[in-house]
């Protein structure tokens, strides 16, 4: 089976390599989205009318791998490009989309996603964040969310809400594009990890503005709107993402042989199980990468995550004793002092948990998939 790229890919990709070559990006963050905005490399997806560079498939796919290769910073502007704005370009008003696009493609503004709440986390249809007609034309937000990346950063929040009162699941919900300034309506904490570090964080919303003219699709279409945008996590990010594994895995091998543990064959068993099934990823999101396959995401959320937790588990067992001596002071403030075989194990302990659960993927594929029964509801 064939999966090259192809020529105009190739091309493409030496253009991507020269010029994060001639700019290291640092620390990353804001003035990091700016440099890349500056010169078009952000929304390659979308379709080139607001300062980017337009790019098929295949050339996506050539500057994400040359940007992990090249271990430039993660993206603080990730959430609004490849969520916001394809989900702006599919049910988005041609205002909100001139409004919002130029400055996500410049790197000015930042988002995050105000989905999960306490209490309907994988289960999304139980929010319970309502936003009520104000007298200013606009709405008034009220409610919690949490596991919200960057909120500490973000400029926007595009939240789900209801605002038909006493509307129950699916129904009554809207997509509402917040601002984060609001000092007095908006509470943002931190939420301190395993690893020592904070990319999540709890929201409160305490009667924060939205305008009316920021919902997404229209009052009452939240969920459509909202299970659309979910739609765009995964794609050509899945491929991305397999390089940073290429990279760890690549560390594990090494530190195996270094310290023998190598002349293991269960150890040995191991790394060539991970190794062929980070191949299999690869050939699968390739296979399906532009499909409209319904299982595609689930199917690669769940091979990623249970492969990532059991790298952080072969990476401990490599480092051997060492890797169970932690801080001296586990409540000591962040970051700790963990090594990478460490942070690698504790972080992806959450993979089979966030992006939506494995009971979630597998229920999504049983049931719109395979078409086996539906799993009562409460």
């Amino acid at each position: 089976m064939d999966f090259s790229l192809g020529p105009a890919a190739e091309t493409f990709r030496a253009q991507a390599r020269a010029w994060l070559a001639a700019h290291p990006g640092g620390a990353g963050g804001q003035e990091w989205e700016r440099t890349l905005g500056a010169d078009g490399w952000i929304g390659l997806a979308w379709k080139g009318e607001y300062g980017n560079r337009h790019a098929d498939l295949a050339q996506q796919v050539a500057w994400g791998e040359e940007y992990a290769r090249a271990g430039a910073p993660g993206r603080a502007g990730h959430i609004g490009e490849n969520l916001l704005a394809p989900t702006l370009e599919a049910h988005g008003s041609r205002e909100q989309r001139d409004r919002f696009l130029p400055a996500i493609a410049r790197g000015e503004e930042l988002w995050c996603q105000g989905y999960s709440e306490p209490g309907a986390g994988s289960d999304l249809a139980g929010i319970r964040t309502t936003a009520e007609r104000d007298g200013d034309g606009g709405y008034r937000v009220t409610g919690q969310k949490i596991w919200t990346s960057l909120a500490h950063e973000a400029d926007w929040c595009f939240v789900l809400a209801r605002t038909e009162p006493d509307s129950r699941r699916h129904h009554g919900l809207s997509l509402l594009l917040v601002p984060m300034r609001q000092p007095g309506r908006i509470e943002v904490r931190p939420i301190r990890q395993l690893t020592g570090t904070a990319e999540f964080n709890e929201v409160w919303f305490d009667g924060a503005h939205a305008d009316a003219g920021h919902i997404v699709g229209g009052a009452g279409n939240g969920w459509r709107v909202a299970m659309a945008l979910l739609g765009y996590e995964r794609g050509v990010s899945t491929l991305v993402q397999q390089i940073g594994f290429e990279r760890e895995l690549s560390g594990v091998v090494a530190r195996a042989a270094t310290s023998g543990a190598t002349g293991d064959p269960a150890v040995r068993d191991r790394i060539v199980r991970q190794w062929a099934e980070l191949k299999t990823m690869r050939w699968n999101a390739l296979r399906t990468l532009g499909t409209t396959d319904p299982a595609a995401p689930s199917v690669a959320k769940l091979l990623w995550g249970g492969w990532h937790q059991r790298l952080g588990e072969l990476a401990v067992a490599v480092r051997g004793a060492a890797a169970t001596a932690g801080p001296a002071d586990w409540a000591q403030e962040a970051p700790y002092e963990l090594d990478e075989a460490q942070r690698l194990l504790l972080f992806s302990r959450a993979d089979t948990i966030y992006g939506g659960s494995d009971e979630i993927q597998r229920t999504i594929i049983a049931e719109r998939v395979l078409g086996l029964p539906k799993e009562p509801r409460g």
